[in-house]
């Protein structure tokens, strides 16, 4: 059974860094578009970024870019989130997903192929 899982959530200072892994298991993810989505308590969840299955494109939500930046490594069957300066408004669940679509479709999307159980990032002000 295809299955992604994130680790590296935690609780972080404002301003502080934190690096999310998301690892995909029982098939390839390489053809595959990956990104992450976030959901915070009472709110609905939202896109936070992607990368192209080459890895040559990515695609940011406003509240992240700058911020925020995804990698790949497709012989690990991994993507990677590197959140720097972190505010207490990214404070939420936050889930790896996969999918076949452009990654500039994936802000509009309102699901996806498969999506992680999530860990939680907390950040205090």
């Amino acid at each position: 059974q295809a299955q992604l899982e994130e680790s590296g959530g935690g609780l972080v200072q404002a301003g502080g860094s934190l690096r999310l892994s998301c690892v995909g298991s029982g098939r390839s993810f390489s053809s595959f578009a990956l990104g992450w989505l976030r959901q915070a308590p009472g709110k609905k969840r939202e896109f936070v970024g992607a990368i192209s299955w080459t890895g040559d494109r990515t695609y940011y939500s406003n509240s992240v870019k700058g911020r925020f930046s995804i990698a790949r490594d497709n012989a690990k069957n991994t993507v990677y989130l590197q959140m720097n300066n972190l505010k207490p408004a990214d404070t939420a669940k936050y889930y790896c997903a996969a999918d076949l679509r452009s990654v500039t479709d994936w802000e509009a999307a309102g699901d996806y192929h498969y999506v992680g159980q999530g860990t939680q990032v907390t950040v205090s002000s």
